[in-house]
């Protein structure tokens, strides 16, 4: 199985508009199987920079190979799950309190007690 992932793989990329394939050099895939050499599919965030790199310049380079072209008993390297960014909860700004106004109610919370 790794000498057909090393001869003819293909890496499979998540994209939002469905899967993507590329299609790596012999050293390229040599180096992505020691990427996936545990797993069949990795997020996004746990690829080291120097594989994103090569994912960046792969799809740079129109690496692209469509599933129809490369037929189904293709062997796929591994797979890369892009999610969407989480989304941030946007929180209205706090007034700051002023020094003033925390002095006199510390006054008012000393004569009350």
């Amino acid at each position: 199985m790794w000498i057909e992932n090393l001869a003819r793989g293909v890496l499979e990329l998540d994209t939002p508009i469905g899967p993507r394939y590329l299609q790596p050099s012999f050293i390229q895939r040599a180096w992505l199987m020691w990427t996936f050499r545990n797993f069949s599919s990795l997020p996004h965030q746990v690829l080291r920079p120097s594989e994103l790199r090569l994912i960046d310049r792969l799809c740079g380079e129109n690496r692209f190979v469509s599933r129809s072209a490369i037929g189904p008993d293709w062997p796929i390297i591994g797979r890369i799950e892009r999610r969407p960014p989480p989304v941030a909860e946007v929180l209205p700004m706090r007034k700051p309190v002023s020094r003033a106004q925390t002095a006199t109610e510390r006054g008012r919370e000393a004569a009350s007690a």
